[in-house]
Protein backbone atom coordinates (compact mmCIF):
# COMPACT_ATOMS: atom_id res chain seq x y z
CA UNK A 1 0.00 0.00 0.00
CA UNK A 2 3.38 2.43 0.44
CA UNK A 3 4.20 1.71 -3.13
CA UNK A 4 0.17 2.71 -4.52
CA UNK A 5 0.57 6.16 -1.99
CA UNK A 6 3.50 7.05 -3.21
CA UNK A 7 2.86 6.47 -7.17
CA UNK A 8 -0.08 8.32 -6.52
CA UNK A 9 1.95 11.72 -4.90
CA UNK A 10 3.90 11.53 -7.52
CA UNK A 11 0.99 11.73 -10.07
CA UNK A 12 0.21 14.79 -11.80
CA UNK A 13 -2.77 16.31 -13.60
CA UNK A 14 -3.31 19.15 -15.29
CA UNK A 15 -6.19 21.77 -16.05
CA UNK A 16 -6.84 23.88 -19.14
CA UNK A 17 -7.18 27.12 -18.86
CA UNK A 18 -9.80 27.36 -21.56
CA UNK A 19 -12.00 24.53 -19.04
CA UNK A 20 -12.54 27.77 -16.35
CA UNK A 21 -13.96 30.23 -19.34
CA UNK A 22 -17.67 29.97 -20.91
CA UNK A 23 -18.44 27.43 -23.21
CA UNK A 24 -21.27 25.68 -24.79
CA UNK A 25 -21.87 23.75 -28.21
CA UNK A 26 -22.36 24.99 -31.63
CA UNK A 27 -25.33 26.26 -31.02
CA UNK A 28 -24.86 28.50 -27.72
CA UNK A 29 -22.57 29.89 -25.43
CA UNK A 30 -23.47 29.51 -21.66
CA UNK A 31 -22.31 32.21 -19.39
CA UNK A 32 -21.66 31.78 -15.81
CA UNK A 33 -21.40 34.05 -12.71
CA UNK A 34 -18.30 34.24 -11.92
CA UNK A 35 -16.01 33.44 -14.91
CA UNK A 36 -12.36 34.42 -15.41
CA UNK A 37 -12.05 37.78 -17.79
CA UNK A 38 -8.69 37.37 -18.44
CA UNK A 39 -5.64 34.38 -17.76
CA UNK A 40 -4.66 36.06 -14.57
CA UNK A 41 -8.19 35.23 -13.25
CA UNK A 42 -8.22 31.96 -14.57
CA UNK A 43 -4.96 30.83 -13.14
CA UNK A 44 -6.29 31.86 -9.93
CA UNK A 45 -9.23 29.10 -10.93
CA UNK A 46 -6.94 26.87 -11.25
CA UNK A 47 -5.09 27.24 -8.15
CA UNK A 48 -8.32 26.45 -6.06
CA UNK A 49 -8.12 23.35 -8.03
CA UNK A 50 -4.90 22.45 -6.92
CA UNK A 51 -5.41 24.04 -3.62
CA UNK A 52 -8.20 21.14 -2.91
CA UNK A 53 -6.55 18.54 -4.95
CA UNK A 54 -2.69 18.84 -4.42
CA UNK A 55 -2.45 16.82 -7.62
CA UNK A 56 -3.21 19.92 -10.37
CA UNK A 57 -0.08 21.89 -10.28
CA UNK A 58 -0.44 23.18 -13.93
CA UNK A 59 -2.04 24.94 -16.21
CA UNK A 60 -2.31 24.79 -19.86
CA UNK A 61 -2.43 27.89 -21.80
CA UNK A 62 -4.54 28.34 -25.11
CA UNK A 63 -2.96 30.84 -27.27
CA UNK A 64 -4.29 33.52 -28.55
CA UNK A 65 -6.98 32.73 -26.15
CA UNK A 66 -4.24 33.40 -23.26
CA UNK A 67 -2.60 36.31 -25.05
CA UNK A 68 -0.64 38.35 -22.42
CA UNK A 69 1.92 41.69 -23.25
CA UNK A 70 4.24 39.59 -20.51
CA UNK A 71 4.66 36.17 -20.52
CA UNK A 72 7.10 35.88 -17.96
CA UNK A 73 5.08 38.46 -15.55
CA UNK A 74 2.10 35.55 -16.33
CA UNK A 75 4.78 32.60 -15.25
CA UNK A 76 5.64 34.95 -11.91
CA UNK A 77 1.52 35.14 -11.27
CA UNK A 78 0.78 31.75 -11.67
CA UNK A 79 4.00 30.82 -9.62
CA UNK A 80 2.78 32.99 -6.66
CA UNK A 81 -0.42 31.28 -6.63
CA UNK A 82 1.46 28.25 -6.28
CA UNK A 83 0.89 26.78 -9.71
CA UNK A 84 2.93 26.60 -12.89
CA UNK A 85 2.13 27.39 -16.40
CA UNK A 86 2.23 23.84 -18.54
CA UNK A 87 1.50 22.98 -22.22
CA UNK A 88 1.38 25.96 -24.54
CA UNK A 89 -2.04 24.95 -26.84
CA UNK A 90 -1.60 26.40 -30.49
CA UNK A 91 -4.77 27.97 -32.64
CA UNK A 92 -4.85 27.71 -36.17
CA UNK A 93 -8.13 27.07 -36.95
CA UNK A 94 -10.46 30.21 -35.58
CA UNK A 95 -8.99 32.04 -38.67
CA UNK A 96 -10.73 33.19 -41.94
CA UNK A 97 -7.40 32.12 -43.84
CA UNK A 98 -7.41 28.85 -42.34
CA UNK A 99 -10.85 27.70 -43.99
CA UNK A 100 -9.09 25.14 -46.78
CA UNK A 101 -6.49 24.54 -43.92
CA UNK A 102 -4.06 25.84 -42.08
CA UNK A 103 -0.32 24.43 -42.29
CA UNK A 104 -1.69 21.79 -45.45
CA UNK A 105 -3.44 24.90 -46.88
CA UNK A 106 -3.08 25.28 -50.47
CA UNK A 107 -2.01 28.56 -50.49
CA UNK A 108 2.06 29.64 -49.28
CA UNK A 109 1.00 32.52 -47.78
CA UNK A 110 -1.41 30.91 -45.35
CA UNK A 111 0.80 28.03 -44.74
CA UNK A 112 3.32 30.67 -43.63
CA UNK A 113 1.28 32.03 -41.65
CA UNK A 114 0.31 29.24 -39.96
CA UNK A 115 3.85 28.05 -39.13
CA UNK A 116 4.77 31.40 -37.93
CA UNK A 117 2.28 31.01 -35.13
CA UNK A 118 3.54 27.76 -33.98
CA UNK A 119 6.72 29.20 -33.52
CA UNK A 120 5.08 32.05 -31.92
CA UNK A 121 3.93 29.63 -29.40
CA UNK A 122 7.58 28.25 -29.12
CA UNK A 123 8.58 31.98 -27.93
CA UNK A 124 6.30 31.72 -25.44
CA UNK A 125 7.27 28.76 -24.26
CA UNK A 126 11.01 30.03 -23.45
CA UNK A 127 9.32 33.01 -21.59
CA UNK A 128 6.74 31.04 -19.36
CA UNK A 129 9.59 27.86 -18.39
CA UNK A 130 6.86 25.71 -20.64
CA UNK A 131 8.27 22.32 -22.16
CA UNK A 132 5.50 21.40 -24.33
CA UNK A 133 3.90 22.85 -27.35
CA UNK A 134 0.77 20.80 -27.82
CA UNK A 135 -0.36 21.19 -31.97
CA UNK A 136 -4.01 20.21 -33.32
CA UNK A 137 -5.04 20.86 -36.25
CA UNK A 138 -8.62 20.85 -37.84
CA UNK A 139 -6.63 20.94 -41.58
CA UNK A 140 -8.96 18.55 -43.70
CA UNK A 141 -10.85 18.46 -46.63
CA UNK A 142 -14.67 18.02 -47.19
CA UNK A 143 -15.02 16.66 -51.06
CA UNK A 144 -13.45 14.32 -53.04
CA UNK A 145 -10.91 16.27 -55.55
CA UNK A 146 -11.04 19.11 -53.88
CA UNK A 147 -7.08 18.91 -52.53
CA UNK A 148 -4.85 16.92 -53.15
CA UNK A 149 -3.97 14.01 -50.19
CA UNK A 150 -0.40 13.10 -50.46
CA UNK A 151 0.84 16.84 -50.97
CA UNK A 152 -1.27 17.95 -47.56
CA UNK A 153 0.50 15.52 -45.93
CA UNK A 154 3.92 16.96 -47.46
CA UNK A 155 3.09 20.69 -46.34
CA UNK A 156 2.07 18.92 -42.92
CA UNK A 157 5.35 17.31 -43.02
CA UNK A 158 7.32 20.70 -43.68
CA UNK A 159 5.65 22.79 -41.18
CA UNK A 160 6.35 20.50 -38.55
CA UNK A 161 10.16 19.85 -39.32
CA UNK A 162 10.87 23.34 -38.67
CA UNK A 163 9.06 23.58 -35.71
CA UNK A 164 10.64 20.44 -34.72
CA UNK A 165 14.28 22.81 -35.65
CA UNK A 166 12.98 25.18 -33.39
CA UNK A 167 12.60 23.36 -30.13
CA UNK A 168 15.15 24.25 -27.54
CA UNK A 169 16.84 21.89 -25.32
CA UNK A 170 14.43 19.86 -23.05
CA UNK A 171 11.32 20.98 -25.19
CA UNK A 172 8.81 19.06 -26.98
CA UNK A 173 6.05 19.02 -29.03
CA UNK A 174 2.07 16.98 -29.00
CA UNK A 175 1.02 15.93 -32.02
CA UNK A 176 -2.97 15.19 -31.71
CA UNK A 177 -5.48 13.54 -33.63
CA UNK A 178 -8.75 13.59 -34.59
CA UNK A 179 -11.03 11.62 -36.40
CA UNK A 180 -13.35 14.10 -38.36
CA UNK A 181 -14.81 17.48 -37.29
CA UNK A 182 -14.77 19.86 -39.11
CA UNK A 183 -13.16 18.10 -42.14
CA UNK A 184 -15.62 15.48 -43.03
CA UNK A 185 -14.41 13.97 -46.20
CA UNK A 186 -10.51 13.34 -45.26
CA UNK A 187 -8.76 14.78 -41.94
CA UNK A 188 -4.98 15.53 -42.54
CA UNK A 189 -4.07 14.01 -38.82
CA UNK A 190 -6.86 11.50 -39.05
CA UNK A 191 -5.30 8.62 -36.53
CA UNK A 192 -2.52 7.76 -33.97
CA UNK A 193 -1.38 6.13 -36.77
CA UNK A 194 -0.59 9.19 -39.08
CA UNK A 195 0.33 10.97 -35.72
CA UNK A 196 3.31 8.22 -34.83
CA UNK A 197 4.55 7.60 -38.47
CA UNK A 198 5.54 12.01 -38.48
CA UNK A 199 7.17 11.54 -35.07
CA UNK A 200 8.96 8.52 -35.88
CA UNK A 201 10.27 10.73 -38.55
CA UNK A 202 10.86 14.10 -36.81
CA UNK A 203 12.70 12.55 -33.45
CA UNK A 204 12.54 12.54 -29.68
CA UNK A 205 11.34 15.97 -29.50
CA UNK A 206 8.01 14.83 -31.12
CA UNK A 207 5.60 12.11 -29.73
CA UNK A 208 1.55 11.56 -29.79
CA UNK A 209 -1.04 13.09 -27.05
CA UNK A 210 -3.91 10.93 -27.30
CA UNK A 211 -7.45 12.91 -26.95
CA UNK A 212 -9.87 9.83 -25.33
CA UNK A 213 -12.90 11.71 -27.34
CA UNK A 214 -11.57 11.44 -30.82
CA UNK A 215 -11.52 7.86 -32.11
CA UNK A 216 -14.32 5.83 -33.65
CA UNK A 217 -16.91 4.28 -31.53
CA UNK A 218 -15.36 0.84 -30.48
CA UNK A 219 -11.62 1.79 -30.70
CA UNK A 220 -9.38 -0.03 -28.80
CA UNK A 221 -8.01 3.21 -26.72
CA UNK A 222 -6.08 0.83 -24.33
CA UNK A 223 -4.07 -0.82 -27.21
CA UNK A 224 -2.96 2.51 -28.25
CA UNK A 225 -1.84 3.09 -25.54
CA UNK A 226 -0.13 0.49 -24.97
CA UNK A 227 1.41 0.31 -28.42
CA UNK A 228 2.48 4.25 -28.08
CA UNK A 229 4.34 3.71 -24.55
CA UNK A 230 6.08 0.49 -26.02
CA UNK A 231 7.60 2.84 -28.41
CA UNK A 232 8.97 5.63 -26.50
CA UNK A 233 6.02 7.82 -28.29
CA UNK A 234 3.25 8.75 -25.73
CA UNK A 235 3.55 11.78 -24.85
CA UNK A 236 0.65 12.48 -23.24
CA UNK A 237 -3.18 12.24 -22.48
CA UNK A 238 -6.07 14.76 -23.60
CA UNK A 239 -8.76 13.36 -20.90
CA UNK A 240 -12.19 14.10 -21.42
CA UNK A 241 -15.17 11.49 -22.00
CA UNK A 242 -17.61 10.89 -24.98
CA UNK A 243 -21.11 9.17 -26.12
CA UNK A 244 -21.06 10.30 -29.43
CA UNK A 245 -18.30 11.73 -30.78
CA UNK A 246 -15.92 14.44 -29.55
CA UNK A 247 -18.29 15.64 -26.57
CA UNK A 248 -15.62 16.47 -24.38
CA UNK A 249 -17.49 15.56 -20.92
CA UNK A 250 -15.97 14.87 -17.92
CA UNK A 251 -13.51 12.41 -17.87
CA UNK A 252 -14.56 8.92 -16.66
CA UNK A 253 -18.62 10.47 -16.76
CA UNK A 254 -19.39 7.77 -20.12
CA UNK A 255 -16.80 4.80 -19.32
CA UNK A 256 -15.35 5.24 -16.56
CA UNK A 257 -14.35 1.19 -16.46
CA UNK A 258 -12.48 2.51 -19.84
CA UNK A 259 -10.86 4.64 -17.90
CA UNK A 260 -9.44 2.47 -15.28
CA UNK A 261 -8.42 0.37 -18.71
CA UNK A 262 -6.43 2.90 -20.09
CA UNK A 263 -4.71 3.99 -16.48
CA UNK A 264 -3.92 0.22 -15.82
CA UNK A 265 -1.99 0.35 -19.58
CA UNK A 266 -0.34 3.22 -18.26
CA UNK A 267 0.79 1.83 -14.95
CA UNK A 268 1.50 -1.36 -17.24
CA UNK A 269 3.82 0.14 -19.71
CA UNK A 270 5.62 2.47 -16.71
CA UNK A 271 3.53 5.43 -17.74
CA UNK A 272 2.93 6.64 -14.53
CA UNK A 273 6.74 6.94 -13.79
CA UNK A 274 7.52 10.95 -14.17
CA UNK A 275 10.77 9.89 -16.02
CA UNK A 276 8.18 8.47 -18.50
CA UNK A 277 7.04 11.96 -19.49
CA UNK A 278 3.48 11.20 -19.97
CA UNK A 279 1.44 14.40 -19.60
CA UNK A 280 -1.77 13.46 -17.66
CA UNK A 281 -4.03 16.37 -19.29
CA UNK A 282 -7.62 17.63 -18.97
CA UNK A 283 -9.61 18.73 -22.13
CA UNK A 284 -13.19 19.65 -21.63
CA UNK A 285 -15.76 21.93 -21.75
CA UNK A 286 -18.07 23.04 -19.20
CA UNK A 287 -20.83 23.77 -20.98
CA UNK A 288 -23.78 23.54 -18.07
CA UNK A 289 -21.47 22.15 -15.07
CA UNK A 290 -19.79 24.95 -12.76
CA UNK A 291 -16.14 25.73 -14.00
CA UNK A 292 -13.90 25.09 -10.28
CA UNK A 293 -16.35 21.95 -9.39
CA UNK A 294 -16.20 20.16 -13.41
CA UNK A 295 -12.77 20.36 -12.98
CA UNK A 296 -11.89 19.06 -9.11
CA UNK A 297 -14.77 16.03 -9.89
CA UNK A 298 -12.56 15.38 -13.18
CA UNK A 299 -8.82 15.24 -11.33
CA UNK A 300 -10.57 12.98 -8.47
CA UNK A 301 -12.03 10.56 -11.64
CA UNK A 302 -8.51 9.82 -13.22
CA UNK A 303 -7.10 9.74 -9.70
CA UNK A 304 -9.24 7.19 -9.08
CA UNK A 305 -9.07 5.22 -11.95
CA UNK A 306 -5.06 5.46 -11.24
CA UNK A 307 -5.70 4.30 -7.82
CA UNK A 308 -8.05 1.18 -9.12
CA UNK A 309 -5.48 0.75 -11.91
CA UNK A 310 -2.32 0.03 -8.96
CA UNK A 311 -4.42 -2.03 -7.23
CA UNK A 312 -4.60 -4.93 -9.84
CA UNK A 313 -2.32 -7.75 -8.78
CA UNK A 314 0.49 -8.12 -11.41
CA UNK A 315 1.75 -11.32 -10.38
CA UNK A 316 -1.70 -13.27 -10.10
CA UNK A 317 -2.88 -11.48 -13.47
CA UNK A 318 0.42 -13.11 -14.77
CA UNK A 319 0.21 -16.21 -13.61
CA UNK A 320 -3.54 -16.19 -14.86
CA UNK A 321 -2.72 -15.34 -18.08
CA UNK A 322 0.95 -17.37 -18.56
CA UNK A 323 -1.94 -20.48 -17.79
CA UNK A 324 -4.46 -19.87 -20.01
CA UNK A 325 -6.75 -19.09 -17.33
CA UNK A 326 -9.26 -16.67 -19.36
CA UNK A 327 -11.84 -15.91 -16.37
CA UNK A 328 -9.33 -16.30 -13.51
CA UNK A 329 -6.95 -13.30 -15.11
CA UNK A 330 -10.52 -11.22 -15.85
CA UNK A 331 -11.36 -11.36 -12.12
CA UNK A 332 -8.39 -10.43 -11.39
CA UNK A 333 -8.69 -7.13 -13.36
CA UNK A 334 -12.30 -6.79 -12.35
CA UNK A 335 -11.36 -7.36 -9.25
CA UNK A 336 -9.41 -3.87 -8.61
CA UNK A 337 -11.77 -2.31 -10.37
CA UNK A 338 -14.53 -2.62 -7.88
CA UNK A 339 -12.38 -2.33 -5.21
CA UNK A 340 -13.90 1.49 -3.39
CA UNK A 341 -10.91 3.51 -3.52
CA UNK A 342 -12.42 6.60 -1.84
CA UNK A 343 -11.28 5.32 1.48
CA UNK A 344 -7.67 4.88 0.36
CA UNK A 345 -7.64 8.31 -1.42
CA UNK A 346 -9.11 10.32 1.49
CA UNK A 347 -6.98 8.76 3.87
CA UNK A 348 -4.05 10.16 1.32
CA UNK A 349 -5.26 13.51 1.17
CA UNK A 350 -5.61 13.58 4.73
CA UNK A 351 -1.72 12.34 5.21
CA UNK A 352 -1.03 15.59 2.67
CA UNK A 353 -2.62 18.03 5.02
CA UNK A 354 -5.84 18.22 2.48
CA UNK A 355 -9.45 18.07 3.50
CA UNK A 356 -10.14 14.15 2.45
CA UNK A 357 -12.98 15.58 0.39
CA UNK A 358 -11.72 18.05 -2.42
CA UNK A 359 -15.23 18.46 -3.89
CA UNK A 360 -16.86 19.74 -0.36
CA UNK A 361 -13.97 21.73 1.21
CA UNK A 362 -14.18 24.02 -1.99
CA UNK A 363 -17.87 23.93 -1.34
CA UNK A 364 -16.92 25.47 2.10
CA UNK A 365 -14.66 27.91 1.43
CA UNK A 366 -16.22 30.58 -0.25
CA UNK A 367 -14.13 30.90 -2.85
CA UNK A 368 -17.56 31.26 -5.89
CA UNK A 369 -19.19 33.56 -3.80
CA UNK A 370 -16.04 36.00 -3.69
CA UNK A 371 -14.98 35.72 -7.10
CA UNK A 372 -19.01 35.96 -8.22
CA UNK A 373 -19.19 39.00 -6.42
CA UNK A 374 -15.66 40.50 -7.56
CA UNK A 375 -16.01 39.66 -11.09
CA UNK A 376 -18.90 42.60 -12.49
CA UNK A 377 -18.25 44.08 -15.99
CA UNK A 378 -15.71 43.49 -18.28
CA UNK A 379 -16.19 40.93 -20.93
CA UNK A 380 -16.07 36.93 -19.24
CA UNK A 381 -13.58 34.66 -21.18
CA UNK A 382 -15.15 32.16 -23.58
CA UNK A 383 -14.62 29.77 -27.02
CA UNK A 384 -11.86 32.30 -28.51
CA UNK A 385 -10.98 34.80 -25.46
Amino acid sequence: MTDIKAALRAQHIETPSWAYGNSGTRFKVFAQKGVPRDPYEKLADAAQVHAHTGIAPTVALHIPWDKVADYADLARHARDLGVGIGAINSNVFQDDDYMLGSVTNPSKRVRRKATDHLLECVDIMDATGSDTLKLWFSDGINYPGQDDLRSRQDRLAESLAEVYERLGEGQRFLLEYKLFEPAFYATDVPDWGTAYAHCVKLGPKAQVVVDTGHHAPGTNIEFIVAFLLREGKLGGFDFNSRFYADDDLMVGAADPFQLFRIMFEVVRGGGLDPAAGVAFMLDQCHNIEPKIPGQIRSVMNVQEATAKALLVDREALAAAQSEGDVLGANAVFMDAYNTDVRPLLAELREESGLAPDPMAAYARSGYFEKIAAERVGGTQAGWGA
